[in-house]
């Protein structure tokens, strides 16, 4: 869907680029994570790649062809939505829906996405009215409107309770299995573990890493299994190598006359990983 290679950028009153160089492709039909802490050029990078921000350099190919050679029509295939939801505070939400909806060739039963989203009883309500969480979720109708190619996703269920947040990754994993494909930022790894087909990894202007999440987690992980289990009133935890789990005397003893309580591999968390690959916290 997309290949961007040596893509450079600078803002004008910058003396430092922002995005220094970097090569990466989103697969026809994936979800593809853009990571990394604030300000190492993820949200720069979905500004250049939908079109609203120019005068980069390097190399740009939507479906094969130079982004720059694309005109207005890009942007029928095209849904964004943004980190912090922008609406019309003094109109309900069916009359921004109505309003977004003009600006496209064609749109999709936004009632059944309001439905969906838990937003449907309360369309005839101004925005101004609604709390975060609703307008999260109201941002997201208007991303997938124009019924996309292609989402661009920023941090598209903070702020949301877990019921809510469940049914927006269910409608992205549908958007998906019905041919689509995704870009998706965000700080909150159980989205990027549950969804992302691959993630790469964003530090000082630069992809540190790109993979599978599972890849990952393999990769900078422990090659261990550990077991805890009860003697008596005593609680013991024991580490094994993995390789040679099958063979070792002690583990299979303990799984044959212990009582056990928890039994998991040592691979390593997103979170983990985030902090090690970009050198600081996902809460930063």
């Amino acid at each position: 869907m997309f290949q961007i290679n040596n893509l450079t950028f600078k803002y004008p009153k910058n003396e430092e680029y922002t995005i220094k160089g970097i090569t990466f492709q989103i697969k026809d039909g994936e979800i593809f994570g853009l990571l990394g802490p604030s300000g190492v050029g993820k949200s720069t990078t979905q500004k250049i790649l939908t079109k609203l921000l120019e005068k980069y350099e390097g190399e740009i190919l939507y479906k094969g062809k130079d982004l720059n050679l694309y005109n207005k029509s890009y942007y029928e295939e095209v849904g964004v939505g943004f980190e912090m939801p922008v609406h019309f505070s003094k109109l309900t939400a069916d009359e921004n829906i109505n309003f977004f909806k003009k600006l496209y060739k064609s749109s999709v039963d936004t009632d059944n996405l309001l439905r969906r989203v838990g937003l449907y009883e309360d369309k005839n309500k101004k925005v101004g009215e609604y709390s975060k969480g609703m307008k999260v979720r109201l941002n997201f109708v208007r991303a997938m409107l124009n019924d996309p190619k292609i989402l661009f996703l920023d941090e598209p269920t903070n702020g949301l309770d877990p019921h809510n947040a469940r049914i927006i990754k269910e409608i992205i994993k549908e958007f998906k299995e019905n041919g689509g494909t995704v870009l998706l930022t965000t700080h909150l790894m159980n989205d990027v573990d549950e969804l992302c087909d691959r993630v790469a990894f964003m530090a000082h202007g630069k992809i540190a890493e790109i993979d599978t999440p599972k890849n990952l987690k393999l990769k900078h992980g422990e090659r261990k299994v550990e077991v805890e289990y009860r003697i008596g009133e005593e609680i013991e935890k024991e580490s094994f190598d993995l390789d040679s789990l099958k063979n070792d005397q002690k583990f299979i003893e303990i799984i044959k006359t212990k009582e056990i309580l928890t039994i998991h591999s040592k691979e390593m968390t997103l979170d983990d990983i985030f902090i090690q690959v970009t050198g600081v916290s996902t809460d930063e």
